[in-house]
């Protein structure tokens, strides 16, 4: 893989704006077992991205862009996924899924995201 044409997507299953962050940040905290985000309940605390998944993605040697559900529907208005989502996008080649929802929903926490991405993209674990 040519990392200087490779996109990894990262789609939340959260709409954007600023309301939607606080109303996911509450209910991540009051009903985690209903929050319909494992990805963002994997990688953010209460505000923000936790560190350790912010350091492993700056060192991927690869673009990185972050899509909430509603931005990621009108850039990609044909791709038909179960989110949240993990993709990979080579060139200009329709994006791949790296890790689907049901294996983000499986996952105990960041450190096994961590891996099975790196292990995904065949790169050492920083």
């Amino acid at each position: 893989m040519n990392p200087a044409n490779a996109r990894l997507i990262l789609v939340y299953n959260a709409d954007s704006g600023l309301l939607n962050a606080v109303k996911d940040a509450v209910w991540k905290v009051v009903r985690p077992e209903t929050y319909p985000c494992s990805l963002c309940a994997l990688t953010y605390g209460w505000v923000s991205m936790h560190g350790r998944w912010r350091d492993f993605l700056k060192h991927l040697p690869l673009t990185k862009v972050f899509h909430h559900r509603d931005d990621f529907a009108a850039a990609f208005p044909g791709l038909a996924i179960a989110l949240p989502a993990i993709l990979l996008a080579k060139s200009e080649d329709a994006p791949q899924v790296l890790v689907s929802a049901e294996e983000l929903g499986a996952l105990p926490d960041l450190e096994a995201l961590i891996a099975l991405v790196s292990q995904r993209l065949a790169v050492p674990q920083a």
